[in-house]
């Protein structure tokens, strides 16, 4: 298990990750560089070693990630170690002949705005005003069905397939990531986890969690609850809570979703 608060003036941080009740090893990894504005949850996928090593490997090409001088930069930045990842990922699938794959959750925020980046099923929620709500749309299967109008919401949390995902680092040749952006506020709270939180945990439940204390505290309570219930999987938790600071305004790039091509 691991926990760390982390400090920037503008932020208070807090995380947690855990194997759960069932796994034997831990696949989830992930990336708190508040001193750039870059938070992220990598859940591996292929196996025990193939899981914890494909997750690994899309945190360590995000490393490379420094600080930037502008939104857009920072984003690029962002971009190209997801891409270098990628490439990482099908050069190992090819050498191993294995299948691995991670799901990704992103957070950026430079000066006054945010970017929430992710492939696959790990999610990021925005906690503004005692109003929860989630920044991510799941890439699985059922997700999709339900926005087709398929599949209720209810129908899909039940669903036998609803782990199957449509999009990962290291599934395709060119990682596909979606984007949503906007301006950040005081108080404003992020959270960022792999699934093995929410099979488990309600948003109410989560919202109530970040809510009652710090952000520590939170990820702490959010473990709690999750080994109460089984913890089936993987339990990995970061939030990220900011305090107004000094920072300017500055100006991400419009809404779109990201295919294989660092932005310009």
């Amino acid at each position: 298990m691991n926990d760390a608060p982390h400090g920037n003036p503008d932020f208070e941080t807090g995380c947690i990750s855990h194997t759960g009740k069932v796994r034997t090893a831990n696949e989830d990894n992930f990336i708190l560089r508040p001193e750039i504005g870059l938070w992220a949850v990598a859940d591996g996928m292929g196996g025990h070693e193939n899981g914890a090593l494909a997750s690994a490997t899309v945190v360590a090409a995000l490393e490379a990630v420094g600080a930037a001088g502008s939104a857009p930069d920072l984003l690029a930045m962002l971009e190209a170690g997801v891409l270098k990842a990628n490439d990482d990922l099908r050069a190992e699938i090819d050498r191993r002949g294995a299948t691995m794959g991670a799901t990704l959750v992103c957070l950026l925020i430079h000066q006054r705005h945010f970017a929430c980046l992710w492939s696959g099923d790990s999610r990021i929620y925005l906690i503004r005003s005692g109003i929860i709500a989630q920044v991510s749309r799941d890439h699985t299967e059922v997700q999709d069905m339900v926005d087709r109008g398929l599949l209720t919401a209810d129908e899909a949390k039940r669903s036998p397939r609803r782990h199957i995902i449509t999009h990962a680092i290291g599934v395709h040749e060119t990682p596909e990531l979606d984007l949503e952006n906007g301006e950040i506020a005081d108080g404003d709270t992020f959270l960022l986890c792999s699934d093995g939180l929410t099979e488990h945990v309600t948003d109410a439940e989560i919202l109530a969690a970040v809510e009652a204390g710090g952000a520590q505290a939170a990820c702490d309570t959010l473990l709690a609850l999750t080994l109460e219930r089984g913890a089936r999987d993987n339990v990995t938790v970061v939030i990220v809570r900011y305090r107004q600071g000094t920072s300017e305004r500055t100006r991400w790039m419009p809404n779109r979703s990201m295919r294989g091509s660092p932005t310009s």
